[in-house]
């Protein structure tokens, strides 16, 4: 059958599993969006207030469904405010696919009216992208473009479609849903030394990352966990992937992770890396990282083996198997010795727990933790309130954490939590965010409130950029410049503006009430929480540092 371009654009979205698509028209896009219009009853289109947030819904579904995420933008300035959510997703190794009208072929590099070189923009920030010159190479541009993001280490691919290809026409045929790439051949005589390794350790350590957690590894790893009764501590895109349940849990490592994950690290003699990058905030000081271990590093990107860490053996291929594949072959074993040392450690940095009478940030997100269920999706933005709720919430289910790690985006959370509950079938979703972030994006609530989309966001809110005023507080002499933001804004009226309902906590008992209203009712909440500006995220392992430089109070 002759289909146009953009009816193309549709037709194979439909074909590839795409049911929900994030974006904003203009006219370079028109005649998608015409199509989309047409197809309304096939495809779902979620207009966000501002194309970065488009981006960013688009992660947040990918996320928490494992599926492809799909944005779409106008040219020029449409296309760039994608970029921010293009590489975020690109840090983060999330499916997403990007597609992007431009002028028409005749005025390509003219300099004209909204055109700009978004293909060249954004190439190192891609797996792979397009300029759509030919119609006749669309459909099988946009299924490769799904096989590519969805393969190997996933990532964003940008499909840049000038505005007269969308209105050719050409011959189309359905196909099948795209399949992976091949993963990587495992070497068999790796797996083997890796057993002999693990059976020869006697304080081994699994180190769980966001591969685990993108690969749906998560309980192939607990497998082996418990078959050599090894403690796991994770990286901060691994939380979620593994039970906080699990006895040997021990939580997030790195710059603030808990202490006695950093320090069993360390003091490991064998650590099984899986899915990770071994970043500067989860390693600190290189040549001080876990010097006395030996590193098993298991992935899927042969280009982070021996990136960062130097390691002992790198194994390459499909995590689930590679871990199954060990998992099979060694002994069982118990380790209470190594066990009693943790136990030790969890001590040492102790805390007291008289905070549950005060509005401090454990006591907000673990009296949120409260109302939810485990399958609750939870997104954060970028800054304290994002390591706090790695400290304190207790992830039970896999891909129910949406937050952004490598990049850093503040502005992330409320376009990340509008496609996390999109993505859960619109089920209740909470935002943790604070209340610098939350100024970087606040104007998704009208997106949220259009759809009257089930959201709790939990603003903490300390009137300062906390994060940043931290670092000035321990290494720059406490001289505050440009962090105390100390706005005029009243984010409970700022709510009820959008449409959203608006409440505010400054006790334990006032959150309680909030809480019970927001998860009462079926509309986007918004729950202002005062804190003291001078609240730290600790422990705290300086910059450059080592756990043996570790702040804890």
């Amino acid at each position: 059958m002759k289909l146009t371009g953009a009816q193309i654009i549709v037709e194979t979205l439909i074909e590839q599993g795409c049911d929900t698509v994030f974006g904003y028209p203009g006219g370079a896009v028109l005649v998608i969006y015409d199509e989309l219009y047409k197809n309304s009853d096939r495809i779902r289109h979620i207009i966000t207030a501002h194309e970065q947030g488009a981006a960013h819904a688009a992660d947040g579904y990918a996320r928490v469904t494992g599926k492809v995420g799909v944005c779409i933008a106008t040219s020029g300035p449409g296309a760039t405010n994608l970029v921010t959510g293009i590489a975020n997703a690109y840090l983060d190794s999330t499916p997403l696919v990007a597609i992007t009208g431009n002028v028409p072929l005749s005025l390509l590099g003219r300099d004209s009216f909204q055109e700009v070189d978004i293909a060249g923009i954004t190439m190192p920030i891609t797996k792979h992208n397009y300029i759509v010159k030919d119609v006749r190479d669309l459909a099988n541009v946009i299924r490769e473009a799904f096989k590519i993001a969805k393969s190997g280490r996933p990532g964003p691919v940008l499909i840049d479609i000038p505005r007269d290809v969308q209105a050719a026409s050409c011959d189309f045929e359905r196909a099948d849903v795209v399949n992976k790439f091949p993963y990587p051949k495992t070497n068999k005589q790796s797996v083997e030394e890796a057993v002999e390794l693990i059976n020869s350790s006697k304080r081994p350590y699994i180190y769980s990352g966001g591969g685990v957690v993108l690969a749906d590894a998560g309980e192939t790893v607990l497998e082996l966990a418990k078959k050599i009764d090894a403690p796991i501590g994770c990286s901060m895109m691994g939380l979620s992937a593994i039970s906080a349940d699990y006895k040997g849990m021990l939580g997030m490592t790195g710059m603030h992770g808990t202490y006695h994950a950093s320090r069993a690290k360390q003091e490991a003699d064998l650590i099984i890396a899986v899915g990770v990058r071994f970043s500067d905030r989860a390693t600190g000081n290189i040549s001080k990282y876990s010097k006395n271990a030996k590193i098993i590093h298991i992935d899927v990107d042969s280009a982070e083996i021996d990136k960062n860490v130097t390691t002992y053996l790198g194994i390459l291929g499909n995590l689930n198997d590679v871990v199954k594949a060990i998992t099979d072959k060694v002994e069982p074993r118990q380790n209470p010795e190594w066990f009693a040392e943790i136990e030790k450690m969890k001590e040492h940095a102790k805390t007291p727990d008289d905070y549950k009478t005060k509005l401090v940030p454990r006591t907000i997100i673990e009296k949120v933790q409260e109302y939810t269920t485990p399958d609750t999706a939870v997104a954060t933005d970028v800054g304290q309130h994002q390591m706090w709720t790695a400290q304190y919430y207790k992830f039970r289910n896999p891909r129910t954490f949406a937050t952004s790690g490598g990049l850093g985006t503040m502005g992330f959370g409320m376009g990340a939590a509008i496609g996390s509950c999109i993505g859960r079938g619109e089920k209740k979703t909470v935002l943790f965010t604070g209340d610098g972030s939350f100024g970087m994006n606040l104007n998704e609530l009208a997106t949220a409130t259009s759809y009257n989309l089930p959201l709790v966001i939990v603003v903490m809110n300390n009137k300062v950029l906390g994060m940043v005023r931290q670092w000035q507080s321990l290494f720059y002499g406490k001289r505050y410049s440009n962090t105390t933001l100390n706005r005029k804004t009243d984010f409970v009226k700022l709510a009820e503006a959008f449409g959203a309902t608006g409440l505010r906590a400054t006790t334990v008992e006032e959150l309680d009430k909030a809480l019970e209203t927001a998860f009462e009712i079926d509309t986007p909440v918004l729950i202002d929480c005062h804190i003291e500006m001078d609240e730290m995220v600790l422990p705290m392992i300086p910059p450059g540092g080592s756990i043996d430089d570790i702040i804890i109070k």
